[in-house]
């Protein structure tokens, strides 16, 4: 299968594997980039020696190109992408952010950039900036998005923007494949799908949870991270949403983060007040999120751990290896193609 993601990146399938925190590891993003997709490794919960030590055991993993992210809006995000730039990562995905010097950067050694977008302004921003291709963030999509729809959102951006365009949010089969192709999109980038694979890292319990689930058991909501955020539907996060910001547990979760990324507490916190209540607010409810999510997907707990995930959830029904996955999706996008051709022949 050829489109303008699967040339600019060198690859053999147009599907990605999203940065997902603690999901997104080493071995899934070999996994990924050595069944033909392009994996991309999430270093939100990583400190800078972290991230270069996950780069060097992907490359130990696989020789198919790989990418890596840095969601700005974290605090050690910048020096996360500084090593993504040392490293000469192939492709570096940016997002809630402003990423132009990493454009700049990359370009420099040959990689390439994509942005996060949840509406075309920021993708024309982003394509002002001169990156290589946008992930458009439907509101299906598990975690961050905004409230327009995949089916509406990408020819949005296929119409305002003349850079390759990612579909994310909605996706798990071929139906999915063909359908983002055919609204505009270059290719798909999925999470939720790969989340429950042979390979993912995600506990036992929510890959459970994930095969039992239906559509309709997501919550999306600002109250669980401060930003708009879609996760599975259960007795923690419904317990979550009703409390909404608990200022006490986010001074002890800040704590864990600040020592997990080997950063000064009081630095971090005396910086946070100074930058205003409603910022201080949301990094308030993004450390209590933080550590929420990790409780969910490393230690599987059921009472207080949320997992983010899009509302394909529903569209899950088996555990099969990452290869498998898109090998099945392929095939099906296949079979797809050809009913639309017959449908207009």
């Amino acid at each position: 299968m050829k489109t303008r993601i699967t040339e600019l990146f060198g690859i053999k399938y147009p599907i990605i594997l999203s940065g997902m925190s603690w999901i997104s590891v080493p071995k899934m993003v070999a996994a990924v980039s050595n069944a033909g997709g392009l994996g991309i490794l999430a270093t939100g919960p990583y400190t800078p020696a972290q991230t270069r030590q996950a780069i060097k055991e992907i490359r130990s993993l696989t020789d198919k190109p790989f990418g890596a992210n840095a969601t700005l809006l974290i605090p050690a995000a910048l020096k996360n992408a500084e090593v993504l730039l040392e490293e000469k990562v192939p492709v570096i995905n940016f997002a809630l952010g402003k990423g132009d010097w990493i454009v700049k950067a990359s370009h420099a050694y040959g990689g390439k950039v994509v942005a996060t977008v949840v509406n075309a302004r920021h993708a024309k921003r982003a394509q002002e900036y001169g990156v290589d291709a946008v992930i458009s963030t439907g509101y299906e999509a598990a975690a961050h998005g905004e409230y327009v729809t995949s089916l509406v959102l990408i020819p949005s951006l296929a119409d305002a923007v003349s850079i390759p365009i990612i579909a994310a949010g909605g996706f798990a089969d071929g139906r999915g494949l063909a359908a983002a192709l055919a609204l505009g999109a270059e290719g798909i980038a999925m999470g939720t799908r790969f989340m429950t694979t042979k390979e993912s890292p995600l506990h036992d319990n929510y890959k459970r949870l994930s095969i039992e689930k239906d559509v309709t058991d997501t919550m999306f909501s600002t109250r669980f991270d401060g930003i708009l955020c879609r996760v599975l539907k259960t007795s923690a996060a419904e317990k979550a949403f009703k409390k909404g910001l608990d200022l006490p547990a986010a001074f002890i979760n800040s704590q864990d983060i600040a020592r997990q990324m080997e950063m000064p507490y009081l630095k971090l916190f005396l910086g946070t007040l100074l930058s205003g209540w409603k910022n201080a607010r949301s990094m308030a409810f993004l450390a209590n999120g933080f550590k929420a999510f990790q409780q969910a997907t490393e230690d599987g707990n059921t009472k207080t751990g949320i997992l983010p995930v899009g509302q394909i959830t529903g569209l899950i029904h088996d555990e099969p290896t990452v290869a498998e996955v898109i090998e099945r999706i392929i095939a099906q996008a296949k079979v797809q193609q050809q009913k639309l051709y017959d449908n207009f022949s």
